[in-house]
């Protein structure tokens, strides 16, 4: 072959990376910068931001007492806290059942006050409460002893694990979605073969749940107690992400898993409330991350194995209605598909 029969290095380049490839590497490459600058814009700064804490005056205390503490407390600078009285230590503790409040100050007769928190809501956020209030009673020459009423089971370090299997379920949710998609052809070739699909997902949610559920109580006791509850709820969290990801790719072809992945990933990890909770994250991250699959579902999680008398409505309604609008959107599109012929490919 001569040099002038040689292909030249652009013609060589085209061949191996074609345009639509080449698009594809720069989709990858803004989801990359986006998945820094979203982690790094939680997680490098955070601050406590108005956490709901309960104040309870001492028994004989004057009618006001707690009711003046608080407002001290809401007007610290950057309003740390969004403290609010409470009638008694025993009301106190029951909006920390129900995740009302993530903590409450009892104030002492005498110079010694007691902060009760809830770790298993997330370490960080009693950590955060310890250090407002104790910075707040030295300047009144006051001491305060820390109670935790809800401490994370001894197999669930700072309370993280939650926040792990939910992210390990999420994880199967959009892969086998995307698996499927790119087996078949990203787009169902009839409503048929989109019901299918959608079989093929739910009992995979079944089993994933299950297995996620035996990983997190059975194998590694970092869950306890919540076999049944946390097994379907993790079925439905599969499904939910896995219907929600079919529905972006029927509409945008391989492009709907890199949306899949900005929401679930990019977005949905660092606001989900796992290493800093809502209350402790910038306000954009805070604002989203109930309305994400990872955030509903890790809320959940901690409610389902530590807050037993606080609602699960928003989260699961939440994740019910990803996985509907995601089966509506898909059946729907490929409804419209006209019908294959024996000679075309199906997908």
């Amino acid at each position: 072959m001569t040099n002038a029969d040689k292909p030249d290095f652009m013609s060589e380049m085209r061949d191996a990376v074609t345009p639509r490839a080449a698009v594809l590497v720069l989709g990858v490459l803004l989801i990359q910068f986006g998945f820094i600058a979203s982690y790094l814009g939680a997680f490098h700064d955070p601050k406590p931001r108005e956490i709901p804490i309960a104040v309870v005056a001492p028994a004989g205390a004057p009618v006001g007492t707690a009711v003046q503490t608080a407002a001290r407390l809401n007007a610290l600078p950057e309003h740390p806290v969004k403290a609010t009285a409470a009638a008694s230590e025993a009301s106190a503790r029951a909006q920390i059942k129900d995740r009302s409040v993530y903590g409450a100050v009892l104030l002492g007769a005498g110079n010694r006050d007691e902060l009760l928190v809830a770790s298993a809501a997330g370490a960080s956020v009693s950590q955060a409460l310890e250090i407002v209030v104790t910075a707040v009673d030295r300047t009144q020459s006051r001491t305060v002893a820390v109670t935790d009423v809800i401490p994370a089971g001894r197999g669930d370090a700072r309370g993280l694990s939650a926040f792990y299997l939910v992210v390990g379920w999420m994880v199967g949710g959009y892969l086998v979605a995307a698996i499927l998609g790119i087996a078949g052809g990203a787009r169902p070739a009839s409503g048929h073969r989109a019901l299918l699909r959608l079989g093929t997902l739910a009992g995979y949610a079944v089993v994933s749940g299950l297995g996620g559920a035996i990983i997190a109580e059975t194998i590694l006791s970092a869950l306890s107690g919540h076999f049944f509850a946390l097994w379907w709820f993790g079925a439905l969290l599969v499904f939910a992400v896995g219907a929600a990801t079919m529905a972006f790719q029927v509409l945008l072809g391989m492009a709907g898993i890199g949306l899949a992945i900005l929401l679930f990933v990019v977005l949905g990890n660092p606001s989900a409330g796992g290493a800093y909770p809502a209350v402790l994250l910038p306000p954009f991250w805070a604002a989203i991350g109930p309305w994400l699959p990872p955030g509903a579902g890790t809320d959940a999680v901690r409610t389902i194995v530590y807050f037993p008398a606080a609602s699960l409505a928003q989260p699961v309604w939440i994740l019910v209605a990803y996985g509907v609008i995601g089966v509506a959107v898909t059946l729907a599109v490929a409804a419209t598909r006209r019908p294959v012929t024996q000679t075309e490919p199906v997908g």
